[in-house]
C-alpha cells in the first residue's frame, strides 16, 4: 500500500476495488473452467442401457406424468427433465429419439432406463440390456 499514498482517497479505494475485482474474476474462470467438462461429458455419454419392465406402467414419473410403456421416453440421473435425447445402440447403429421424464436408472451402473417401445426399437427386448451412447437432441 506505499504506492497508494501518493493517490488521492477515492483513487486508492477505486484501485483496490479494481484489484479485487480481478482476483474474483480469474478464479471464477478457473471455476468455470473446472465445471465445464462435467457438463458436456453429462450431454453424450456411452454405458449400458436398459428399459422398464412391465410393472413400472402407470406409475407416476418424476415428472409427474404417468410412465406409458409404449411411450418415447426414459429415465436419466441427471439430465433436465423435458430433454430430447438421441440414444443409439452401439452394436447394430439403431436410435430413438425420445425424452427424459423420469429419475434413474438406478440400478448398478446402467446410464439409462428407456421405455418398452423406444428399447424394442433400437435392440431386442430378449436381451434387455444394451450398449448404447445418447447425445442430447
Amino acid at each position: 500500500m506505499v504506492g497508494l499514498t501518493l493517490l488521492g482517497d477515492w483513487q486508492a479505494s477505486l484501485l483496490i476495488f479494481l484489484k479485487t475485482m480481478l482476483k474474483l474474476s480469474i478464479l471464477a474462470s478457473i471455476a468455470i473452467g473446472a465445471c465445464a467438462p462435467a457438463a458436456v461429458e453429462a450431454a453424450s455419454a456411452c454405458g449400458i442401457g436398459s428399459y422398464y419392465g412391465p410393472g413400472f406402467h402407470g406409475r407416476s414419473t418424476a415428472s409427474g406424468e404417468r410412465f406409458n410403456s409404449q411411450g418415447l421416453t426414459a429415465a436419466h440421473r441427471s439430465l433436465p427433465l423435458g430433454s430430447r435425447v438421441k440414444v443409439t445402440n452401439q452394436a447394430n447403429g439403431r436410435s430413438v429419439l425420445l425424452r427424459i421424464n423420469d429419475r434413474g436408472p438406478t440400478y448398478g451402473s446402467r446410464i439409462i432406463d428407456l421405455s418398452e417401445s423406444a428399447f424394442a426399437r433400437i435392440a431386442s427386448l430378449n436381451q434387455g440390456l444394451a450398449r448404447v451412447c445418447y447425445n442430447i437432441a
